[in-house]
C-alpha cells in the first residue's frame, strides 16, 4: 500500500477470479441469506425480486452499459466520474448524497453478524456489533481493496461450498428435492405479477431497487475498476451476475426445506430460521461450514461498505480543498481514519435499529432517486448539463422524501421520485444548457 490508488482500487491489478468473486460477494451478505429467505417464505418468488434477482440485473446492466466509458476515465471514485461529466459542484453534491446510504448498509451487516454471535455464544447484541466492527475494520484498515479482494475470494469459496452442502443435507433429510418443492404454499413459484397495472408497476419497482439503485454506487465501482483490464472487468460482471442468481436461490431452497422439516423453528423467529436449524439438527462440521460461510458472506459485504464512503470522503470532499498541501501518504492515512469514523457511525446506527432488510433497501433507494439519472444522462446524452444534474440530484431526493410522507400511494415511492429526477434533468439541461467551451471535460488532475 503506497498510495490511495493502491488502497482504493488495488492498483488496478485484479485477475478475473479475484474480480468476479469480489463482485459476487459485494451484496451476497446478510440480506440474501436471512432477509431474502424469510421474505420468500412469506411472499414467494415475488417477495425476493429485489434480491437476488435485482442484484444480478445490476451487475449485468453495469457490465453492458456503464463499465466501458467509466473504466476509460481512469479515476479513483464514482465521485470523480461525476466531476468529469459535470464539474466540481456536481461532484460535491453527488458525493454528499452517496455517503449516508452506506451507514445504514454497514449497520445492517453488523446487526446480522451480531445475531450470529448471539445465537452461538452468550454475547449480547451490542457486544456482537462491537466485535464484528473490530474484526472488519482491522483488515480493511490494513490492506484496503487488496485485503478485501483476497478475503472475498476465500469467503466466496466458503459460501458456495457451505450452501451447497447444507442444501444437499436438507434434501436428503426430506427424502429428495420434490417433497420440499411440493410443500411450498400455492403461488410460491409465480414469477410474474397479476395482470393489473399497479401490480406490474410495483413489480418493476422491486427490480429497480438494487437493479438500478446500486449502479451509481462506489462499492460496485471500486470492485469493477480494480480489474486488470476492461475485458476482465466486463467478464467479471457477467460471471458474478450469473453466480449471484444461481447461488442466491440456494438459501431460498434451504429455507423452504427447513420450514417443511422443522415448522416449529419457523414460528419462533423467521429471520433466524437457517442458523437455528443448522445449530439444532446437524453435526459440528456442518455447523462450522455453515457459520463460516455466513460470517464470510457478511464480512465481505461490510468491508466494501466501509471502504466505499471512506474513499469518497477522502477523494471527493477532502482532496479538492487540501489537495495541494498534502502528499499521497497523507491521503492514505486520511482514508484509513475515515474507515474508523464510518465504522463508529454504523455501530451507533446498528444499536439503534435492528431490522436488516429495511436498513439495506433504504440505502439503495436513496442512490436511485438522486444519482442514477445524472450518471446515465452524463454518459449517454450530449445535452446533459451541470444545472440539469444538480436539479436531478436534489429534486429527486426531495420528491422521494415528500412521497414517503404520503400514506395512500398505490405504488412504491421511489417510482414517482425517479420520474421527478428524470424530468428535472431534462428541464434543467434545456433551461441552463452546457457552455460550448465546456471545462468539465478537461481533466484537472
Amino acid at each position: 500500500m503506497k498510495n490511495s490508488n493502491d488502497f482504493v482500487l488495488a492498483g488496478r491489478q485484479l485477475p478475473l477470479f479475484l474480480s468476479a468473486s469480489a463482485l459476487f460477494a459485494t451484496w451476497f451478505g446478510s440480506e440474501t441469506i436471512f432477509g431474502a429467505s424469510s421474505e420468500y417464505l412469506e411472499h414467494g418468488l415475488q417477495g425476493v425480486i429485489e434480491d437476488p434477482f435485482g442484484g444480478a440485473l445490476c451487475l449485468i446492466l453495469f457490465g453492458a452499459f456503464y463499465l466501458r466509458p467509466m473504466y476509460r476515465m481512469n479515476v479513483l471514485t464514482i465521485g470523480d466520474v461525476y466531476k468529469k461529466l459535470f464539474g466540481k459542484r456536481v461532484e460535491f453534491f453527488a458525493s454528499l448524497f452517496m455517503i449516508p446510504a452506506y451507514f445504514g448498509y454497514v449497520a445492517a451487516q453488523l446487526v446480522a453478524l451480531a445475531l450470529i454471535f448471539t445465537s452461538v455464544s452468550d454475547l449480547t447484541i451490542s457486544q456482537g456489533i462491537l466485535i464484528s466492527a473490530g474484526i472488519v475494520v482491522f483488515y480493511t484498515f490494513l490492506g484496503g481493496m487488496w485485503a478485501i479482494s483476497i478475503t472475498d475470494f476465500i469467503q466466496t469459496t466458503l459460501i458456495v461450498v457451505g450452501l451447497i452442502w447444507v442444501a444437499v443435507l436438507v434434501a436428503e433429510k426430506a427424502g429428495g428435492v420434490m417433497p420440499i418443492l411440493e410443500s411450498a404454499p400455492e403461488g410460491s413459484f409465480q414469477f410474474f405479477p397479476d395482470m393489473d397495472s399497479i401490480s406490474w408497476l410495483n413489480y418493476l419497482g422491486a427490480w429497480m431497487i438494487l437493479g438500478i439503485g446500486s449502479i451509481p454506487s462506489q462499492d460496485i465501482y471500486q470492485r469493477v475498476m480494480a480489474s486488470k483490464s476492461e475485458k476482465i472487468a466486463i467478464q467479471s460482471t457477467y460471471l458474478a451476475g450469473g453466480f449471484y442468481v444461481t447461488i442466491g436461490l440456494l438459501p431460498l431452497f434451504i429455507a423452504l426445506g427447513a420450514k417443511f422439516l422443522y415448522p416449529e423453528i419457523y414460528l419462533e423467529n423467521k429471520q433466524l430460521l437457517l442458523p437455528e436449524m443448522v445449530l439444532r439438527h446437524s453435526g459440528l462440521h456442518v455447523q462450522v461450514l455453515f457459520f463460516g460461510a455466513l460470517i464470510s458472506a457478511i464480512m465481505s459485504t461490510t468491508s466494501s461498505g466501509l471502504l466505499a464512503p471512506s474513499a469518497i470522503i477522502s477523494e471527493n470532499l477532502i482532496r479538492p480543498y487540501f489537495g495541494k498541501r498534502l502528499k499521497d501518504v497523507h491521503f492514505l492515512w486520511i482514508l484509513r481514519l475515515n474507515i474508523i469514523l464510518v465504522a463508529i457511525i454504523a455501530v451507533l446506527m446498528a444499536n439503534w435499529k435492528t431490522n436488516i432488510y429495511e436498513l439495506v433497501a433504504g440505502a439503495s433507494i436513496l442512490m436511485m432517486v438522486s444519482l442514477f439519472v445524472p450518471l446515465t444522462a452524463g454518459l449517454y446524452w450530449k445535452k446533459a448539463s451541470e444545472m440539469g444534474a444538480l436539479m436531478s440530484i436534489v429534486l429527486g431526493m426531495i420528491a422521494f422524501l415528500g412521497f414517503s410522507l404520503l400514506e395512500e400511494l398505490p405504488v412504491y415511492q421511489h417510482l414517482p421520485a425517479l420520474l421527478v429526477s428524470a424530468l428535472s434533468m431534462v428541464v434543467g439541461s434545456y433551461i441552463f444548457p452546457r457552455k460550448s467551451s465546456n471545462n468539465a471535460t478537461i481533466s484537472h488532475h
